[in-house]
């Protein structure tokens, strides 16, 4: 028996591990059977090439849970270690920068990836174990050796009579973490670090019933038997040739991620790149509602199948994080900190690279399918258009696929709606007006008035589309966006032809008194236009870059302070309407106020302003008006 002591100067080595990742204490796992695997396929590889002159056969990898005895034991059937590997393996090489962790990082008790880095791997099992100890074999015809330590520095190494290749870990669990003794518990980790891992991993067994034979009696009852539990799935999807793949099998696996995921996904990009980094993975659109925080967090990453992390900011492009799906790089550390992410290079390539996939797979859609496309169009656009806002080189790809659909239900794409407009929506400033509703049914008559001189409306919903109308604004010459009820419509796109008041000089000022009188002024601005005489004879509008302000600055951007700013309109009265020529003719003053009082509301009606009290004096002044 061999006793020695492991080459690190500081004892408090094991109590400082467990400190250092306690929050993240349930990785012990994931390390320990990605070092099984590993193992594996090691073993697969010298056996490929001749080195290993050994019969790799069908391994797997087995966790099995001693509640009783309070043990967890993790077997594998890979390579092993002769008694100088485990000197070298265990006791010189994983603590060969345990000075260098103590010094750095005794402070930090918050970094993730402190184990990764200084090849720890194995020792997270102290996070959980009191005592650890490893039983190998070697595939070389060399005898198995037992190591034991029981978290101090020392340890003992003497001949074991495993005769199966292969390593097995026994950890003896420490009292504070005997959660791990629970099988549910250990499924779960699995489940969530190891579910794709390339090498079976067996949990226990399972019942199975055997098919009948084709001969069988009638009366015949099928035979049961227990059989391995594989927990994993070790040939996932992402891992296969695009070619190989049909729909279903891309559906089939969306449900195997998100089995409480009921709709299907709208499409799949398959990435798959080997140069200048390595990257597999599948990512899935999946239908979107116009709440940008709720989608986060759904891909999957991965190195080499073993699970990392769902929060994959800083590798996927913000405004892909709300796709759903899986990335796979070896190029990634296993333990990976946000710091990290941000500062390297491989990684700011890797999100590049997503970022073009993707636009070169929705211009492909769009292309070789566009009715399909434009059928999509609302589940997708959220995605589209924060793309468009944040990621500049997406932008411009987005100029071959972005739709801008109509009131009417037809989709443009930009340059297609410039030619289409430009005729006669250009005002006598040379400048290109865009109309817009938000809501086709509380802007219906502005939209009916757009519609009525022949301008096209857009129909621009989505909860981030004040953003986008900026960003284009800026990068688009001599264009601009108008909602429709954003003034009336001959001073929205202002044409060379004035028109000419009915109303002198001396009937104006006399009605804007009026007017003024009747007509609260902290909530409206009242401007008088002449207008067609069949146009509404009072008109309530919001201003665009006002409104528009508010909207950004309750996204989280825009002018400081807009967003709390009260509700302003302007009240634009129509100096060519009968009515109005009717009020000013009326000869008692409190007829005036009630037609005046009548009008304005019957405007705020038609915005959804009137409301309480004030829509119930309406409808008593209305009847009373009607007698």
């Amino acid at each position: 028996m061999t006793k020695g002591t492991i080459n690190v100067s500081v004892e408090n080595i094991f109590p400082l591990i467990k400190k250092f990742l306690y929050s993240d204490h349930e990785i012990f796992l994931r390390e320990l059977v990605s070092n099984a695997t590993d193992a594996t396929l090691k073993l697969k590889h010298l056996t490929n090439i001749g080195e290993a002159k050994v019969e790799y056969g069908s391994p797997k990898i087995e966790i099995k849970v001693d509640k009783d005895n309070k043990k967890i034991h993790v077997i594998d059937q890979g390579l092993g270690m002769t008694t100088e590997e485990v000197q070298k393996y265990i006791n010189e090489v994983a603590f060969s920068g345990a000075e260098e962790f103590i010094d750095k990082y005794k402070d930090k008790v918050d970094d993730p990836g402190i184990i990764g880095h200084f090849g720890l791997g194995f020792y997270s099992a102290f996070m959980v174990a009191e005592k650890v100890e490893i039983i190998t074999k070697s595939y070389k015809d060399e005898p198995a050796a037992h190591w034991i330590c029981d978290g101090s520095p020392n340890f003992t190494i003497e001949p074991s009579d495993k005769t199966e290749r292969g390593t097995e870990i026994i950890l003896h669990i420490a009292e504070d973490s005997t959660e791990f003794l629970e099988d549910s518990r250990i499924r779960t980790l699995l489940l969530k670090y190891n579910k794709f891992m390339p090498i079976p991993i067996k949990f226990g067994t399972k019942e199975e019933t055997l098919p009948l034979p084709e001969d069988a009696k009638k009366d015949a009852k099928p035979e049961k038997v227990r059989v391995d539990n594989i927990i994993n799935n070790p040939n996932p999807a992402w891992t296969k040739q695009p070619t190989d793949l049909k729909d279903e099998d891309y559906k089939s696996f969306y449900r195997e991620l998100y089995p409480m995921q009921f709709e299907e996904p709208l499409f799949n990009i398959h990435l798959n790149v080997d140069y200048p980094f390595n990257l597999t993975g599948i990512l899935y659109f999946p239908k979107m509602t116009n709440d940008l925080n709720i989608q986060k967090d759904k891909i999957q990453l991965y190195q080499n199948q073993v699970f990392v992390t769902d929060n994959v900011e800083g590798i996927v492009p913000e405004f892909l994080t709300m796709l759903r799906g899986v990335i796979d790089s070896p190029d990634i550390p296993l333990n990976v900190s946000r710091s990290y992410l941000q500062a390297d290079s491989s990684v700011k390539k890797i999100a590049s690279y997503i970022t073009r996939k993707v636009a070169d797979k929705l211009k492909s859609l769009f292309t070789e399918n566009r009715e399909d496309f434009e059928k999509k169009w609302n589940d997708i656009k959220v995605v589209i258009e924060y793309g468009m806002l944040s990621e500049e080189k997406f932008f411009e790809k987005a100029e071959a696929f972005a739709l801008y659909p109509t009131v009417d239900g037809s989709y443009f794409t930009y340059e297609e709606l410039f030619n289409k407009i430009k005729a006669k929506q250009t005002d006598k400033d040379d400048k290109l007006v865009i109309l817009y509703a938000s809501n086709t049914d509380a802007q219906h008559s502005y939209i009916e008035a757009a519609k009525d001189k022949g301008y096209e409306v857009l129909l621009l919903d989505s909860p981030i589309v004040s953003h986008l109308m900026q960003k284009l604004e800026t990068s688009k010459e001599n264009v601009s966006f108008a909602r429709v009820d954003a003034d009336h419509i001959d001073n929205l796109i202002k044409k060379d032809d004035t028109k000419i008041s009915k109303l002198s000089d001396e009937e104006k000022a006399t009605l804007d008194e009026l007017l003024k009188e009747t007509i609260p002024s902290e909530k409206f601005m009242v401007q008088l236009e002449p207008m067609d005489s069949n146009a509404a004879p009072f008109i309530i509008t919001q201003p665009e870059f006002m409104r528009r302000m508010k909207e950004m600055q309750a996204t989280g951007s825009g002018m400081f302070g807009m967003g709390n700013m009260p509700e302003m309109y302007n009240l634009v009265v129509n100096t060519n309407s009968a009515l109005v020529g009717e009020i000013l003719n009326t000869k008692t003053k409190k007829k005036q106020e009630r037609l005046i009082s009548q009008s304005l509301d019957l405007a705020r009606l038609s915005q959804g302003l009137l409301k309480g009290k004030e829509l119930s004096d309406f409808i008593k002044r209305s009847y009373e008006m009607i007698k």
